[in-house]
Formats: C-alpha cells, structure tokens, sequence
C-alpha cells in the first residue's frame, strides 16, 4: 500500500476532491450538504451549503465552481463506515449549481426538466476547451418501488444556455474524463464496473462506434468484488478509476490495459485528483471512513482545463 497523509478526517461522505492554488483541496459532504475547503493539517472551513446531495464539483471558465447535485441519498452506518442507501426521503431533486467560492452563493444553473432533461442524481463532470461540460447521471435507487432509474450522460454550456442528453442509455454512470487531446470521452459505471471510451467528433457530439449497440467501445472491465466510481486523468492519457469494494485506484491505459492498482484501506475510496508543482501529488478521497488523504503519484496529472 502507498504511503497517506492525513489532510482531513470527520468528513461526511467525501468526494469531488479540486485542488486549488494556495494549497487547500475543496471537497463535497454528500451526506452533509456541504462543500469544504480542506488545508493540510487538518482545519476545514464550509465555503457553501446547497444541500440535498453535491457530488461532483469542477471550477468553471468563469472561476465558480459547477456542482452536480444529486438531491440526496439515505445513508447507512457500520462498523465505522458510513455508506449511501438509496434515495432520500426528502429528495429534493437532481440539479446542476453554480457556486461562488468567495460568498458561498448557490446558483440553479439547470434543474430536472429545463429544456427537456430528466436530472435524476447528477454525478460527475468535466470540462473541455470550448468552455463546456460533460456531466454524467448516475440516477437513484428506490428500494421501497424495487426500481432503478435508467439514465444518461449530458453535455452542457456554462453560461445555462443549453444543455442535452447525448448518450442514452448508459447504465449508473458515475465518473467522467476526457483524454489529454479532448478527442476521447471516458465513463466508468459503478455496478457493471465498466469504463467505457466514447469518440468525440464536435463539442457535445459523440460517434456511434460500437455500432447497433449505441455509441461507446467497452474499454475495460475487470473480475471480482469491484465497482467503479469517479475518474481522473493522467497526463499520459490513463485514466485513475477509484475502485470500491477491492478499496483503491485502478489505472487503466487508453488500450485498456490495467496499468497498476494503487491499494487504500477504505472500501468506499471514491475519487483522485492531481495537483502539486509536478502534478503528481494525488488527493484521494476515502467517503466511507470519511477522510481526504494525500499520496505522492507515478506520474503526473492531467492539468484541467480551467
């Protein structure tokens, strides 16, 4: 197993790790309703509380952060882990936000609905060069109707002027990322755990590669106890899929090959990010045991887009 740092424990279910340039890491608490900015050390500060369920987080060409926010999620806790259990009862709906970092106001940017979408429990995002985003939905659980919501993957223009469903179906996808070249698309799906390669032929438009089966090539898939949850890229063009259940990151080649598997003590580890003077300094977050951690990374990380 890598070598931690402890950046901050006593989180509410972790994700969406951003670096920032002064050092601190923004998280979402998925199950607080809140995003935190994390210093080494361990002091936090809440910067927003949009509530319901924010998941994926990105900083946008404006500057604010875009958050997908998946209405909320019942939780379960055991043996020291705290883990999401379906739909909440007080589901307040999916939705795109916009956030300010300085005052913490929230902002509608979409909501389930505007323009036709359904936005069931949005999860993750990535923007490209055009100044857009690729957003996947991830959907919901409802144990109580025995259903599973069948959903898709978005693209969307920052400025709340447009947004559309461009593959469907996709079955629970969860994280997102595009090659170094933006020319790929990649979306891993936690139940199936499998990360699949969309061609990107025009900002928001994908080919229909894989033929009658709709647009998408299966990458990869591996064997065993494993669920995929959210991505990020390195610079070579791998893609760091956090993995639950086997408890790390999987690093897939843009081949489909697993590169290595990079080992962590906590079953729901559900996302990385990059940041450092080197971009190998690798933020993960450890949602179950509710920790941010900081490990030093083979290679370097892809530099986002904004």
């Amino acid at each position: 197993m890598a070598a931690f740092e402890l950046i901050a424990d006593g989180l509410r279910f972790p994700e969406a790790p951003v670096v920032m340039d002064d050092g601190s890491v923004l998280v979402t608490e998925i199950a607080a309703g809140r995003i935190t900015r994390c210093w080494p050390g361990g002091r936090k500060e809440v910067i927003a509380s949009p509530g319901g369920g924010p998941n994926g987080l990105a900083i946008g060409p404006d500057g604010k952060l875009y958050c997908c926010n998946n209405g909320g999620f019942e939780y379960v806790e055991a043996n020291g882990f705290l883990a999401p259990h379906g739909i909440a009862k007080d589901y307040s709906g999916g939705r795109i936000e916009r956030i300010d970092i300085g005052t913490g106001a929230v902002e509608t940017l979409y909501r389930s609905g505007d323009q036709g979408v359904s936005l069931r429990g949005p999860n993750d995002l990535m923007f490209d060069a055009h100044g857009g985003f690729w957003l996947t939905d991830h959907g919901k659980v409802d144990y109580d109707k025995r259903c599973h919501d069948i959903v898709g993957i978005f693209y969307a223009k920052a400025d709340g002027s447009f947004i559309e469903e461009v593959i469907f179906p996709s079955y629970n996808p969860n994280g997102i990322g595009l090659s170094p070249d933006g020319t790929k698309l990649y979306a891993a799906e936690t139940y199936t755990c499998r990360l699949t390669q969309f061609n990107i032929v025009a900002p928001g438009k994908v080919d229909d590669a894989a033929g009658p089966g709709g647009p998408g090539i299966p990458l990869y898939r591996p064997a065993g106890y494993k669920f995929f949850d959210s991505l990020a890229m390195e610079a070579s063009g791998n893609i760091c899929v956090a993995t639950i259940g086997e408890c790390g990151i999987s690093v897939v080649s843009p081949a489909g090959e697993l590169v290595e598997f990079v080992a962590t003590d906590d079953i729901f580890t559900t996302n990385i990010a990059f940041g450092g003077a080197d971009m190998r300094d690798a933020y993960i977050t450890l949602s179950g045991s509710g920790r941010l951690v900081k490990t030093r990374w083979a290679r370097p990380g892809l530099a986002l887009a904004h």
